[in-house]
């Protein structure tokens, strides 16, 4: 019996050295861009590439998650905050780079890139594996609950590129043309369809998922004005899109986000929630009883505006069936960009790109709180992703 134990120990051990973060962690991926930022005239300024990372962080110790590598790979904050995901198994990340900066005369301009990053999370540190090379610009992302799929939006080529998972092997299966310029995706739970936001059309295509084929029939819902987000909650019931306006950028009016009843035939939309000026970062809690969006609020702005704020902040929904209400409000810091949730919905946290930091907040029904602490990076947060739910 003694022996029986001793070797069910080492056994235990030797899985644990060959899967160490996947075994005991549960992370999060946030790609820090060091190429942009704006000035005090709410001006971009490029610089030059090279100093971006990708951050993996353990959130098991909800108000100290720790980094555990940061990897130089190149991100960047001009696509929505959903341009990286991580399996439903956790063992693998895949990260889309939509540009890189070139030089221009004195200074640097931004250029489509075409590259998506595969990261092994199983390995101590997370490793770099593999490049796969997709359509113009890739910007939003997302994985199926199956692990098998990724869609990716290709905001320069006007696609969507459908990609193979097995095992550690990601593949470039085909390519959806969508006629137009589509920010962000999302599987619906079951992986049999998926919706994408059609950022300069103002509406959301429905697409038909039949193992790796991936089909778009043209049909589209109207929303609100500049969609950039796009959520499904974990029924299937609902998809809520947030509506960024004003091209990308805050202006002190009021937006939306739009609710789609994925029940009806066809989907279509139901209601369009007022939730404050320049929502961007979208999430929808793995409860499925609220959803956030990051409130842009003017924070990148010309300080002398007059919707300038020095700090963004949270949008709080309530999901009750199909009835979606805005509940609150939670300020945090500069230019908030992307979200994840806690795997249990009892925490969130925010990256706040001018600050270089997450702030970590306290989720209590459909009340969320600022705990006050911080995660500081090694850059600007431009985009977050927990694991595929």
């Amino acid at each position: 019996m003694k022996h029986n134990r001793i070797r069910f120990t080492i056994a235990i051990l030797m899985l644990l050295l060959v899967f160490p973060l996947a075994a005991s962690a549960q992370l999060m991926i946030i790609g820090n861009d060091e190429k942009a930022t704006w000035d005090d005239a709410g001006k971009v300024v490029l610089t030059a590439p090279g100093k971006d990372t990708i951050s993996i962080v353990d959130m098991s110790k909800r108000e100290s998650p720790r980094i555990v590598s940061n990897l130089p790979l190149t991100n960047s904050v001009f696509g929505p905050p959903t341009n990286l995901a991580i399996t439903p198994n956790g063992r693998l990340a895949i990260v889309a780079n939509s540009v890189n900066n070139v030089p221009d005369g004195a200074g640097w301009k931004s250029v489509p890139d075409n590259k998506l990053y595969v990261i092994d999370l199983t390995t101590s540190p997370p490793s770099h594996i593999a490049t796969v090379e997709v359509g113009k610009q890739p910007s939003g992302l997302d994985i199926n609950r199956a692990g098998n799929l990724a869609l990716v939006t290709n905001r320069a080529d006007n696609s969507i590129s459908v990609l193979s998972i097995e095992g550690k092997d990601v593949k470039l299966v085909d390519t959806v043309p969508m006629g137009e310029s589509v920010a962000a995706v999302a599987f619906t739970p079951d992986g049999k369809r998926a919706l994408a936001a059609k950022f300069p059309g103002h509406k959301i295509a429905l697409l038909e998922v039949d193992g790796q084929k991936v089909t778009y029939k043209k049909y589209d819902m109207n929303v609100g004005l500049w969609p950039y987000n796009i959520g499904v909650t974990p029924n299937g019931k609902l998809a809520i899109s947030a509506n960024n306006g004003n091209a990308g950028a805050a202006d002190g009016q009021v937006d939306t986000v739009s609710v789609i009843d994925l029940e009806a035939t066809p989907p279509r939309v139901i209601d369009h929630v007022v939730v404050g000026d320049g929502p961007e970062g979208f999430v929808i809690s793995p409860t499925g009883k609220i959803a956030v969006a990051m409130l842009l609020r003017g924070s990148n702005s010309d300080k002398k505006a007059w919707f300038y704020n020095r700090n963004g902040s949270v949008a709080v929904l309530k999901i009750d069936g199909k009835k979606v209400t805005k509940v609150g409000e939670v300020e945090v810091r500069g230019l908030p960009e992307g979200a994840v949730f806690s795997p249990d919905g009892k925490y969130l946290y925010v990256g706040n790109f001018l600050d270089s930091d997450v702030s970590i907040l306290k989720v209590d029904g459909t009340k969320i709180t600022d705990t006050g602490k911080r995660l500081q990076l090694p850059g600007h947060p431009a985009s977050m992703r927990g694991p595929t739910r």
